[in-house]
């Protein structure tokens, strides 16, 4: 998933609430439009991310999941 992202982020092994702040800053340094690809294996990330994305205003474009792991693909806004 990454090749198709701007950067990545890798969350594996970090709980909530450590996802959603370590996305949110990256984020924040990006330029609008630039895609960011996330990895994480903490199982509230697929909610917590789909809320993220809401409330932010960033889009959501594409979310999987591979043996345990959860991968997210997300635009800034």
């Amino acid at each position: 998933m990454s090749t198709n992202a701007t950067q990545s982020l890798d969350t594996r092994g970090m709980n909530c609430p450590l996802p959603i702040l370590r996305t949110k800053k990256a984020l924040s340094a990006m330029a609008a439009g630039e895609t960011l690809a996330v990895t994480a294996t903490d199982p509230g990330s697929l909610k917590d991310m789909q809320a993220f994305c809401k409330q932010t205003g960033h889009e959501l474009v594409s979310s999987s999941t591979n043996q345990g792991e959860f991968e997210f693909l997300i635009r800034r806004a």
